[in-house]
């Protein structure tokens, strides 16, 4: 079997979320740092006279495993990296402590 591209796939999924939008006045962009496998969705601009910027999704390709940083999604990144097919002892959520990564059905490193 042919192992999943998941450079590709991580690509794929936030573009998937960029073209999705948000209704807002504010800007949304895709980062993709292919060399160094670093990967992000921002959200900024103004809104109100006050500045806005933060990183909707941070994901990032270590060891051959899937770190997520950050998921502000509802649907969850860890959800649609399985839903394609990744294998969960491939995906680290990074976002959690490594003692509470232990609980769950996600690689701890």
């Amino acid at each position: 079997m042919e192992r999943i591209n998941y450079a590709q796939l991580i690509q794929d999924i936030l573009t998937n979320h960029f073209q999705k939008g948000v209704e807002s006045s504010t800007e949304i962009q895709l980062i993709f740092d292919q060399e160094h496998h670093h990967y992000q969705l921002l959200h900024l601009g103004w809104k109100e006279q006050k500045r806005i910027y933060g990183v909707i999704v941070h994901v990032d390709i270590k060891d051959n495993k899937i770190w997520i940083q950050r998921d502000g999604t509802e649907v969850g990144i860890a959800n649609e990296l399985i839903a394609a097919g990744v294998p969960p002892h491939d995906i680290v959520l990074g976002f959690q402590a490594p003692y509470k990564r232990k609980l769950t059905e996600f690689s701890v490193n």
